[in-house]
C-alpha cells in the first residue's frame, strides 16, 4: 500500500493488520469522525485530490521545439533564401519549421492529458459516517480514518481497508489487470502480497460490481495506489525514437560538413582564385543551399502521414507521428493479456460430468458451439447427467444475456455466470422455459467466506430442488454422492479433486455444481440447508479465451523477428496456460511473478527479462521496470495495454499501444497508437506499415543526398576550375524545390516490399545509410557532377551564352534525378523486369509534372526573368536525355555487383528490398 494514514513507517502495511488493529492505527471510530476531526486531518493530509502537474506554458513549449540541429539547418536555409530575397522559399522553409514545432507542442501536451484522465477517475462524492450519521460528501473531503460505505455501482473514492463485506466484489481490472471482479475479505493478508492479492483493500478508482461493504480510509490523494501511478506516470519520459536519433546524428554531421566545406570554398575562391569576396560569398551560399536537403523534413512528414493513414484504415490510430516509423523497428512487444491477447469474455470450454470429459467449442457469449468427446460430437440433451449439469449452470445464476439490435450478445452481470448461461444455451436449453419449469423461490448469494451460491426452485414432483455452484474444494466437501448414468452413487472426493486439478492445470477456472432436494413446502433457503448431503453434478472449466486472430498475429510477429512477451496482473498458472496456447513461451513456459521481480537486482533482471517471456501478478511498477530493463538491453519496445496500470509503461515504451474499445482513457492518452478494434492483429499490420514507412524515408534520403551532393560538387568544381558557377543559388533552390516536392515525394507512396515481414527488425543503432549505400550516393553524385559540369564546360568552351549553358545544366540535373528515381525505388534489388517500373503510379505522375515545370522554367518569359534561364534549342534535348539516362545502367550495374557480393556467405550485407 502506498500510504497507511500514519507517519510511523515502521508499522506493518495496513493490509497485513487485522481489522481491529487497522482501525486503531488509523484512529478511526465505528460511528465515524466528527466534522472537527475531519477538518484537522484535512489540514494534515490535504484534500483527496491528485496533484496538478507542473507544466510549461505554451510559448515556452513552442520555443523548446526549435532546439534541434536539423531545425538549425532549416533556419540557416531560410536565412540564406531571405538574403537572396526569395521570400516564397523563405516562407515555405519557415512554415515547415513552425508546423513541426506545433506538432511537438501537441505531443508534449499528451502527458498532461494522461494525468488529467487519471484525475477524472476519482469519484466526485462518497457515502461516509460523520458525527454518527450516514451522509454523502464531496470525495475530496475524505481523510484517513473516515468510514466509507460501498454499494453496487459505486466507484471507490479512496484506498480503503475493508472492515465489513457482504458478497462484495470489485472490478479492479484497470488497476491490477485482474480479468474478473475480486471477491473481497476482511482478514489480513501477507505483508508482501502482490497488489492484486490484497483482497482486504478497495482501491481508489475501482468499481463495485456487486455486494456491499464498509472500509476505513487508509490513503487519500497522491498516497493512494492511483496516486502512485500518477506520480510514476508524471516522472516517465518518452525515449527518443530510432528515427529521431538517426536524424539528429545526421543533422549534426551535415551541419558540420556544410559549414566546413562552405568555408573551404570561400577561402579557395578568395585566396587561390582571388575572387571578390562578394562572389566568393555567393559561391559559399550556393554551396550551402545545394547541400542542405530542404525538402527532407517535409518528405519525412508526408511519408509518415501516408503510413499513418494506412494504419488508420487498418484500425490503428497514430497519436504521435514518429511512432509510425518506430513501430517498424520494434523488436520486442510486451503485451497485456486480458482484452489484448484474450477476448475478456469468460467461456466454458470443459464439462466434466461423472465418467466423461467434454470439450465445448465457440467463444464469447454467442450461443454457438459444439460438444465433443474426443473427436466425436455429442448431443448434450441426450445425456441426462449432462442435461442436469447444464440446467444447474442456467438456474443457479444471476446473470442474463440478450442479443442487441445489431445481433451482438450482451452480458448483464458477472462474466463467469454469463459463460454458464452461454454453455447451457449452446446445448439447447431455454432460460425462460427452464425458469418457468422450475421457478426460483429463494437464494443464498455468493459470499467469499462460503465460496458458493445456492438457489431454491419449486415445481418438481412435490419437492423443491436446490442447485449449488462454487469452488471445487468447497462443493466437494459438501457432497457425499455423485450423479451417474446408473443413478446416484457414492462420491470419491480424492478422484474428483484430481479431476479439478487437472482442469485447473490447463489454466481454466474450475467450478463444481451440485444439487439436492428439500420438502415441497420449503420457502426459504439458508446455509444449513446445503451444509451437506449434496449430489455432485460435475465440474465446469472456464477460460478467458485467446483471440483467434491474435494467434496468427503473434506468429507473424515472431516470423518478423519480433519477440512477444506477456505481462499481466493475472495469476501465474493462467498466464502460463494462455501463453502456451498463444505460442508465447520458452520450451518450459517459464513464468516470473511480481514477487520474483522484487527479489532481483537490476543486473539479474537484465538477464531474466531476455530469457523469460511471461510475467504474471505484476504491478504498474513492475511493468515500468520491465520496459526499462528491455530498453537497457538495446531493445526497441512496444507495450500494449488497456488499464490505468499500463499507463506508465505505455508512456515509457518506444511505442505505447492502447486498446480503443475496452481501454481506459488514461491508457489511450498515454499511448502513441490506439487500436480501434482492440485487436492484436492490427499491431502486426501496423508493424508492416511502419517498416514500409521507414523504407520509404530511406528511399527518399537515398534519392535526395546524391542530388544535393551533385549540385555541391558542381559548385566546388567551378571554383577549382576558376569558372563561373554552372547554377546560381536561386536556380539551385528551384531544383531542390521542384524535385523534392514531386520526385522525392512520390517515394512516400511506395508499397511494402514482399519480404518486409520476413526480415528481422533493424538494429536500433543501425545507420539509415549503410556502407553499401554510401558508395551508391557517391557514385550517383559523381555521375551527376561529370554529366552536368562536363556539359556546362563544353557549352561555355563552345561560346554558348552563360544563361543558356546554365539552363542546360539545370535541366541536366533535373533529368538525372528523374531517371535516378527509378533506381531509388528499389533500395538494393536490381531492376529485372518492366513490371519493376510499375507499382507506384505516383512516380509517373511526378515525372510528368517535373517535365512540365522544366519546360516552363526553360521557355516561359516570366520564369526566365525570375530564374535567369533561357530557351534551349530542340537539338539540346537529343543530347540531354541520352546523357542523363546513363545514370540508370550505372546504378543497376552497381546493384548487380552488390547483390552478387551479398550472396556470398559471411559478407553481412543487408537483404534487398
Amino acid at each position: 500500500m502506498s500510504g497507511t494514514g500514519t507517519d510511523n513507517v515502521e508499522k506493518p502495511p495496513v493490509h497485513a493488520l487485522d481489522t481491529a488493529r487497522a482501525l486503531r492505527d488509523l484512529d478511526a471510530r465505528g460511528n465515524g469522525l466528527s466534522a472537527d476531526e475531519a477538518a484537522q486531518r484535512r489540514e494534515r493530509y490535504g484534500e483527496n485530490r491528485l496533484p496538478e502537474p507542473a507544466s510549461r506554458g505554451p510559448l515556452s513549449r513552442f520555443a523548446a521545439q526549435f532546439n534541434d540541429t536539423l531545425v538549425y539547418v532549416l533556419l540557416v536555409a531560410g536565412a540564406v533564401t531571405a538574403l537572396l530575397e526569395k521570400w516564397v522559399d523563405t516562407g515555405a522553409i519557415l512554415g515547415i519549421v513552425v508546423i513541426n514545432a506545433i506538432i511537438g507542442v501537441f505531443q508534449e501536451g499528451r502527458a498532461e492529458h494522461a494525468l488529467a484522465a487519471i484525475r477524472n477517475m476519482l469519484t466526485p462524492t462518497a457515502t461516509v459516517r460523520r458525527d454518527g450519521r450516514r451522509t454523502t460528501i464531496d470525495a475530496a473531503s475524505l481523510v484517513p480514518g473516515d468510514i466509507v460505505i460501498l454499494g453496487p455501482g459505486d466507484k471507490v473514492p479512496a484506498d480503503l481497508r475493508l472492515t465489513r463485506v457482504r458478497e462484495l466484489r470489485i472490478d479492479e481490472s484497470p488497476l491490477t489487470g485482474e480479468s474478473e471482479p475480486v471477491d473481497k475479505i476482511t482478514d489480513p493478508v501477507a505483508p508482501d502480497a502482490a497488489l492484486g492479492d490484497r483482497r482486504n483493500l478497495a482501491f481508489s478508482g475501482s468499481l463495485v460490481s456487486s455486494g456491499d461493504g464498509e472500509g476505513v480510509v487508509c490513503a487519500t490523494g497522491s498516497r493512494t495506489e492511483l496516486g502512485a501511478m500518477t506520480t510514476m506516470l508524471a516522472g516517465v519520459e518518452h525515449v527518443a525514437t530510432p528515427l529521431t536519433r538517426q536524424m539528429r546524428r545526421f543533422g549534426k554531421r551535415l551541419t558540420v560538413a556544410i559549414i566546413g566545406i562552405a568555408a573551404a570554398v570561400f577561402l579557395m575562391a578568395t585566396v587561390v582564385r582571388a575572387w571578390p569576396w562578394t562572389d566568393a560569398f555567393l559561391a559559399a551560399v550556393g554551396l550551402a543551399v545545394a547541400a542542405i536537403p530542404q525538402g527532407l523534413p517535409a518528405i519525412m512528414t508526408i511519408t509518415l502521414a501516408v503510413g499513418i493513414q494506412a494504419m488508420a484504415r487498418r484500425n490503428a490510430v497514430v497519436r504521435r507521428m514518429h511512432a509510425a516509423e518506430t513501430l517498424g523497428s520494434v523488436n520486442t512487444i510486451c503485451s497485456d493479456k486480458t482484452g489484448t491477447l484474450t477476448r475478456n469474455e469468460m467461456t466454458a470450454v470443459t464439462l466434466a460430468p461423472d465418467g466423461d470429459t467434454l470439450n465445448v467449442t465457440g467463444t464469447g457469449y454467442a450461443p454457438e458451439g459444439e460438444f465433443r468427446s474426443g473427436e466425436k460430437t455429442v448431443a448434450p440433451l441426450d445425456d441426462e447427467r449432462l442435461t442436469d449439469l447444464l440446467r444447474a449452470c442456467l438456474l443457479c445464476n444471476d446473470a442474463s444475456i440478450e442479443a442487441d439490435t445489431t445481433g451482438q450478445w450482451q452480458l448483464q452481470g458477472d462474466p463467469t455466470e454469463g459463460a454458464l448461461i452461454t454453455v447451457a444455451r449452446k446445448a439447447g436449453l431455454d432460460p425462460d422455459a427452464e425458469a418457468a419449469r422450475q421457478p426460483r423461490i429463494d437464494a443464498v448469494p455468493f459470499a467469499s467466506e462460503h465460496r458458493y451460491m445456492a438457489t431454491l426452485h419449486g415445481g418438481e414432483n412435490d419437492r423443491t430442488r436446490v442447485y449449488v455452484k462454487g469452488a471445487p474444494e468447497q462443493i466437494l466437501g459438501m457432497c457425499d454422492r455423485r450423479v451417474t448414468a446408473r443413478g446416484v452413487e457414492r462420491l470419491d472426493r480424492e478422484v474428483w479433486h484430481e479431476r479439478a486439478e487437472a482442469i485447473a492445470a490447463e489454466g481454466q477456472r474450475v467450478l463444481a455444481l451440485a444439487r439436492t432436494t428439500l420438502p415441497a413446502d420449503q420457502e426459504h433457503l439458508d446455509h444449513d440447508d446445503v451444509a451437506g448431503d449434496l449430489e455432485l453434478l460435475g465440474l465446469v472449466g472456464l477460460i478467458d479465451p485467446p483471440r483467434e486472430d491474435a494467434l496468427t498475429a503473434v506468429a507473424e510477429c515472431q516470423q518478423a523477428g519480433i519477440r512477444v512477451k506477456m505481462i499481466t496482473g493475472d495469476h501465474a498458472t493462467t498466464a502460463a496456460a494462455v501463453a502456451k496456447r498463444m505460442g508465447i513461451h520458452n520450451d518450459d513456459v517459464a513464468v516470473l511473478t511480481g514477487n520474483d521481480l522484487d527479489a532481483m537486482d537490476d543486473q539479474r533482471l537484465a538477464t531474466e527479462v531476455v530469457r523469460v517471456d511471461v510475467f504474471a501478478r505484476v504491478s504498474p511498477q513492475h511493468k515500468l521496470r520491465l520496459v526499462k530493463a528491455l530498453q537497457a538491453q538495446g531493445q526497441v519496445v512496444a507495450m500494449t495495454g488497456d488499464g490505468v496500470n499500463d499507463a506508465a509503461a505505455l508512456k515509457r515504451a518506444d511505442v505505447g499501444v492502447a486498446m480503443g474499445r475496452k481501454g481506459t482513457e488514461v491508457a489511450r492518452e498515454a499511448a502513441d497508437i490506439v487500436l480501434t478494434d482492440d485487436n492484436f492483429t492490427s499491431i502486426a499490420a501496423a508493424v508492416r506499415y511502419g517498416r514500409t514507412a521507414y523504407d520509404n524515408i530511406k528511399r527518399s534520403v537515398l534519392f535526395l543526398l546524391p542530388t544535393n551532393g551533385g549540385e555541391a560538387l558542381a559548385i566546388i568544381a567551378a571554383v577549382i576550375a576558376g569558372m563561373q558557377l554552372p547554377v546560381t543559388p536561386v536556380q539551385i533552390l528551384w531544383v531542390n524545390m521542384v524535385t523534392a516536392a514531386t520526385l522525392g515525394l512520390s517515394l512516400a507512396f511506395e508499397p511494402a516490399a514482399r519480404e518486409v515481414m520476413r526480415r528481422p527488425p533493424r538494429p536500433p543503432g543501425e545507420s539509415m545509410i549503410e556502407a553499401a549505400l554510401v558508395g551508391r550516393i557517391a557514385l550517383v553524385a559523381l555521375t551527376m557532377l561529370v554529366g552536368t559540369f562536363g556539359l556546362y564546360g563544353l557549352l561555355r568552351h563552345a561560346g554558348v551564352e552563360l544563361e543558356v549553358a546554365r539552363t542546360a545544366a539545370v535541366n541536366t540535373l533535373v533529368l538525372f534525378e528523374a531517371f535516378y528515381l527509378f533506381n531509388a525505388r528499389l533500395l538494393n534489388r536490381p531492376l529485372r523486369h518492366w513490371r519493376d517500373l510499375g507499382g507506384n503510379v505516383a512516380v509517373w505522375y511526378s515525372v510528368g509534372i517535373v517535365v512540365l515545370l522544366q519546360l516552363a522554367f526553360t521557355y516561359i518569359p516570366p520564369m526566365q526573368l525570375l530564374f535567369g534561364s533561357a530557351a534551349l534549342p530542340p537539338l539540346y534535348w537529343l543530347v540531354l536525355i541520352p546523357l542523363t539516362f546513363l545514370v540508370v545502367p550505372i546504378v543497376e550495374l552497381e546493384k548487380y555487383f552488390i547483390e552478387k557480393r551479398r550472396r556470398r556467405p559471411g559478407t553481412g550485407l543487408p537483404a534487398g528490398a
